[in-house]
């Protein structure tokens, strides 16, 4: 504990880090948050000039944590892994509230009118929401009981237009679409046996097609959002594990999933490679190897580059690939644990947690070099304000 507060102490020292004090008088477009996951703690920081403005504390485990933003970019809500909501108000560095709604979370989403925050629950099974203005909660929906005192997990939480929030259920193979446009009396619409044990899910960046993938079987599950009545339908039934299983040593994020002009780009679960899947049929249009198990796909904002992280023991690795060519054209070692990676709004820079080095490091996306780095402690989720704006997010 002394060590641990010694480091922060030192970080403030060097950073020029606030711990709250006078608001600013500024726009929010450029600025975010960088998960310190050790230390349940947040860092605030500035995108253009590349420094840290407030450490935000006392936000419990965040040890699987993410974050949405209100629709003026003043407010981030930060989902932790103990069931923390907790809204954080950018301008003051300081918690403006923060409640326990759950036992174990994973993730959230904010509805397209911004008005009210969804959080996915492990347990108890369900997803319940709250109002964005002071968190109290609005509707609780819980999940398909797996036992007598068990509700199915859910995950895969996402916003879509039309006041939907959109998940799976991973212990009963189900996606559910949650219509808010009566917040007190949700209307839930329910798709059964989708496939054995969906654990994570993306919706496309025009809110249109959710997809989720399935850790019990080969495949994904695609529901068209415009047209519900066709039902989810399989696609990509090669995609999982595969038929020679490696050690998958953490699954793919599929919110990472890079879709980038008529194309997806997605880490195979379980090889070293990119699937390149054309997203109008959805049918794979090729592979490309890369130097290990992918857990990040990510497109930088323009769609001309894909940058691609890795799994344990090989997490100190970058790709950056040219989606013209599908060819890697760098690959470069920020350091152990680089594991989060975000865009600056026009893809200028690439912000890089590296957080067995307690630094994020910032690299130009256009030459590929290192421009500048911050000491963090123990850096997580990198999350920007830019976000506030996109479906999905």
């Amino acid at each position: 504990m002394i060590r641990s507060a010694l480091f922060c102490f030192l970080l403030c020292l060097l950073t020029g880090i606030s711990q709250a004090g006078e608001c600013l008088v500024r726009g929010t477009g450029d600025l975010g948050i960088v998960i310190e996951r050790a230390t349940g703690s947040l860092v605030v920081v500035d995108t253009t000039k590349q420094v840290a403005l407030f450490r935000v504390r006392g936000l419990g485990d965040l040890s699987h944590a993410s974050a949405v933003y209100s629709r003026d970019a003043r407010y981030a809500y930060v989902f932790g892994r103990d069931g923390g909501l907790s809204k954080i108000d950018l301008l003051c560095g300081a918690l403006v509230k923060r409640i326990v709604q759950g036992g174990n979370s994973i993730g959230g989403a904010i509805s397209q009118d911004g008005r009210l925050i969804a959080v996915s629950n492990y347990d108890p099974g369900g997803v319940k929401v709250f109002s964005a203005d002071n968190l109290e909660l609005v509707a609780d929906i819980p999940a398909t009981l797996v036992s007598q005192k068990k509700r199915s997990k859910t995950v895969g939480l996402v916003d879509a237009p039309g006041q939907l929030f959109v998940f799976s259920l991973f212990d009963s193979g189900e996606i559910w679409i949650a219509d808010l446009s009566n917040p007190r009396s949700p209307a839930i619409q329910r798709f059964k046996n989708i496939g054995r044990q969906p654990y994570d899910a993306l919706v496309s960046p025009d809110g249109r097609y959710y997809i989720a993938g399935l850790f019990g079987e080969d495949g994904l599950v695609l529901l068209d959002l415009w047209h519900r009545e066709q039902g989810p339908q399989r696609i990509l039934d090669h995609y999982g594990k595969g038929e020679r299983k490696l050690p998958v040593y953490k699954m793919p994020h599929l919110e990472g999933w890079a879709i980038a002009g008529e194309r997806a780009f997605l880490p195979a679960v379980g090889h070293h490679e990119v699937l390149v899947v054309n997203s109008g049929d959805w049918k794979e249009v090729g592979r490309i190897p890369v130097h290990s198990q992918p857990i990040f796909v990510m497109a930088r904002p323009d769609g001309r580059q894909i940058w691609v992280n890795f799994a344990f023991p090989d997490n100190d690795t970058i790709q950056v690939i040219d989606t013209e060519t599908l060819k890697i054209i760098k690959t470069f070692k920020p350091g152990k644990g680089a594991l989060h990676m975000e865009f600056s709004p026009r893809g200028e820079a690439v912000w890089i947690s590296v957080r067995d080095q307690d630094q994020v490091r910032i690299y130009d996306t256009h030459s590929l070099k290192r421009i500048g780095s911050l000491p963090v402690d123990k850096p997580s989720g990198i999350f920007f304000t830019a976000r506030a704006h996109k479906t999905g997010l």
